[in-house]
């Protein structure tokens, strides 16, 4: 379990980051071997990110509210998401392919992205009595007081 860090937090950055917010719905649970292996690849990227320090992928967390399945992410830019995604090594790739040959015509599964630049100054996050998370976690994890005491401060810094 992650270690709860007492008192009131925000994030630091020194540089951009690229906030990756990525997700399905289930539409239908028909097919399901073809939905079963769906449910698998986001979890096998995950993993296979995990394994490549340079991979660019520097926090992610995963939620489920029924019947949506989101994953958080963030990357150290645009660039190595993008070239994770282009990867034809990578599990992405063919795990693309395979979606939209067997899944996209036949909606059973819905699919969506958003993708933000995140730059220094230009945002606001505090995190009170949580593990390291977030923002905080793709960049530095900072106490929130002095200049850093309220939203507005923060996002003026």
């Amino acid at each position: 379990m992650e270690s709860i860090r007492p008192g009131r937090f925000t994030a630091h950055l020194d540089k951009p980051v690229v906030l990756f917010l990525i997700g399905t719905r289930i539409n239908r649970l028909r097919s399901l071997p073809r939905l079963l292996w769906f449910l698998k690849t986001m979890p096998t990227m995950l993993k296979e990110l995990e394994a490549r320090p340079g991979s660019g992928l520097l926090w992610y967390r995963t939620y489920l509210s029924w019947p949506y399945i989101t994953t958080q992410q963030y990357w150290e830019s645009f660039d190595h998401l993008l070239a994770y995604s282009s990867d034809k090594a990578g599990a992405h790739f063919p795990a693309w392919g395979r979606y939209m040959r067997e899944l996209m015509n036949e909606g059973s599964v819905g699919i969506w992205h958003e993708t933000y630049l995140v730059e220094p100054g230009k945002f606001e996050c505090v995190y009170g009595n949580m593990p390291v998370f977030g923002l905080a976690a793709a960049g530095s994890h900072v106490k929130a007081d002095g200049r850093l005491a309220t939203a507005k401060d923060r996002l003026a810094a």
